[in-house]
C-alpha cells in the first residue's frame, strides 16, 4: 500500500535533504567495503604490474603482486578477491588441460593468498576461455557448436583443482546447462562441502566484455560470438528460470552479468528468490566511467560511488568491481 503524503506545505520533502546529517539519517541504501569483490588479473613472472590499455588504472599482476593486492584489500575491509588468469598462449590447447593443472596461475595465486592473508576470501573463475585455443568457454564441435556435456566434464575437473588449491568460492561463468549440479556433486564427493558456489546464473551475451578479453588475452584467438550459450539481452523471464535452476542444483549465491544495463534483472532476482544476489560491474562498464573520468568528462569519485550504490539500491548484496580499492579508500575516509 502506498503511504498517504500530506499536501504542501505540511509536507516539504526537501526538509530532510537540508544537511548531510539529515540526509545520512534517512538514507535508504548504504555502501561499505564489505559489499565488494575485487576482480584481479594474474600473470606469470615476478614483480610485474602490467597496465591493461583498455582499462585505465587496472593492471595484470604477477603472483607476488597479487599477494600484495590481497593484503591491501584486507586492510581496506574488502572481504574477497576474484582471480582471472592471463594464460601464456603456449599453454592454450584444444583440450584446455591447463585449466585443471594444479600449478596453473589461478591455483598458485590462490595458495599464495591463503598463505599470506588467510582471512581473505578467494573466488576463482570456472570457464575454459582463458585456456582454450578458440577463446570460447567450452569445447567446439566440427560445426562450431559448443558441446555442453563434454564441457561440463572439463569444468568439474577445473572446479576440483581450484577447491584443492584452497578456493573459498567457485564462480562458474561458462553458462553450460547442468554444470552447477555436476560441480556441487563433485565437491561433495571429494569432501569440499564447505566450498561455496557463486553462479553466474544470468550472464548475457554482451558487448560490454571487450576490455576483459584483452585483459586475459582471449580477444586474439576468439572468433564468432557466444550467443549460443550466453543469454539473449532481450530476455528477462528466462533469467528467472536460470536462477531457479541453479539454486535448485546447489548454487549458494547468484550473479547477474553485466551489471548496470541489467539492474532490472538484479531487482527481479532479489524480489523473487530472496537469496544472496551479486552483480558484476564488467570491464566495459568500468572502462566507460574510468575513461571518461580520465578525460575530465566525469567526476571520477562521484560517478564511481553513484554507480556502485545503484547495485545496492537494485537489491544486490554485493558487486564485483574493479573500483573496489578506490571506492573502499573513499568510504573509509
Amino acid at each position: 500500500m502506498q503511504p498517504i503524503t500530506p499536501s504542501f506545505p505540511a509536507t516539504r520533502l526537501r526538509r530532510l535533504r537540508r544537511s548531510e546529517g539529515l540526509r545520512a539519517m534517512v538514507r535508504e541504501t548504504t555502501l561499505t567495503p564489505d559489499d565488494f569483490i575485487w576482480p584481479v588479473f594474474v600473470r606469470d613472472g615476478e614483480g610485474i604490474e602490467e597496465p591493461v590499455a583498455s582499462m585505465p588504472g587496472v593492471v595484470r599482476r604477477s603472483v607476488d603482486k597479487v599477494v600484495e593486492a590481497a593484503r591491501e584489500a584486507h586492510s581496506l575491509g574488502i572481504p574477497a578477491i576474484c582471480l582471472f588468469p592471463f594464460t601464456d598462449p603456449k599453454l592454450k590447447t584444444e583440450d584446455c588441460a591447463e585449466a585443471w593443472n594444479p600449478e596453473n596461475l589461478s591455483n598458485r595465486a590462490t595458495r599464495a593468498i591463503k598463505d599470506a592473508v588467510p582471512d581473505m576470501v578467494v573466488m576463482t573463475d570456472v570457464a575454459l576461455d582463458p585456456y582454450n585455443i578458440t577463446g570460447h568457454d567450452g569445447y567446439m564441435d566440427a560445426d562450431g557448436y559448443i558441446e555442453n556435456d563434454r564441457t561440463v566434464e572439463a569444468l568439474v575437473k577445473q572446479t576440483l583443482s581450484q577447491a584443492r588449491a584452497g578456493s573459498d568460492i567457485i564462480g562458474p561463468s561458462d553458462m553450460m546447462d547442468s554444470r552447477i549440479a555436476a560441480m556441487r556433486g563433485a565437491l561433495e564427493g571429494e569432501g569440499f562441502s564447505n566450498v561455496a558456489i557463486l553462479s553466474y546464473a544470468a550472464k548475457y551475451a554482451s558487448a560490454f566484455y571487450g576490455p576483459f578479453r584483452d585483459a586475459v588475452g582471449a580477444s586474439g584467438a576468439f572468433k564468432g560470438d557466444k550467443k549460443g550459450y550466453q543469454m539473449d539481452p532481450g530476455n528477462s523471464d528466462e533469467a528467472m528460470r536460470l536462477v531457479a535452476r541453479d539454486l535448485a542444483e546447489g548454487a549458494d549465491m547468484v550473479m547477474i552479468k553485466p551489471g548496470m544495463p541489467y539492474l532490472d534483472i538484479c531487482r527481479r532476482t532479489k524480489d523473487m528468490f530472496g537469496v544472496p544476489t551479486f552483480a558484476y560491474q564488467v570491464s566495459g562498464e568500468y572502462a566507460m566511467l574510468a575513461g571518461a573520468a580520465e578525460r575530465g568528462w566525469l567526476d571520477h569519485d562521484r560517478v564511481m560511488l553513484e554507480s556502485l550504490m545503484a547495485f545496492k539500491r537494485a537489491g544486490c548484496d554485493g558487486v564485483l568491481t574493479y573500483f573496489a580499492p578506490a571506492a573502499a579508500r573513499l568510504l573509509n575516509g
